[in-house]
């Protein structure tokens, strides 16, 4: 069996991967389901394991890479289209959650391994959620569809570098 290089905790349907299937990727999700979109279309989060990624149940440095793209929607309510595809977070413990999924990352990366974070602005500013760990990006890049997105780089190891 091949050993899982990179790691996925909050895969959910795995949009944009280009083998949504790829034996490199352990795909974690604390979601395990199945729904019916209001366009019909069905909807399917199957990770490999089902996980928190506040508390991941791997060893330190187990991971070259992590894909982090948690839920970014606060303001979403429970059975809207938009909550089934991508989750969301609580509006109490946002915060915390996300510093906690930092951390843990961070923990079970590998030294000098990547970290690729994606986000949405939809909600909470990318500022704001980049406050919640000591890393620093190394680069960025900002897209937008409806509301800014944004894929970050970071590499293990290089702490805090703020200039």
């Amino acid at each position: 069996m091949m050993e899982k290089q990179v790691l996925d905790p909050a895969c959910g349907f795995r949009g944009f991967y280009f083998n949504k299937s790829d034996p490199r990727v352990l795909f974690g999700d604390i979601r395990r389901e199945k729904q019916t979109l209001c366009d019909g279309r069905e909807l399917r989060i199957e990770p490999d394991l089902q996980i928190d990624f506040r508390r991941l149940p791997f060893a330190d440095n187990s991971f070259s890479a992590i894909v982090f793209d948690p839920p970014h929607l606060l303001r979403a309510g429970a059975n809207s289209w938009l909550a089934k595809k991508y989750g969301r977070l609580e509006k109490d413990s946002w915060q915390e959650d996300l510093r906690a999924g930092f951390s843990e990352c961070f923990r079970v990366l590998r030294p000098s391994g990547c970290l690729v974070f994606k986000w949405s602005e939809k909600d909470i500013k990318l500022a704001e959620v980049l406050a919640l760990t000591p890393e620093r990006p190394v680069i960025g890049h900002r897209g937008k569809i409806k509301y800014p997105f944004h894929w970050c780089l970071f590499v293990k190891g290089h702490g805090d570098v703020r200039s």
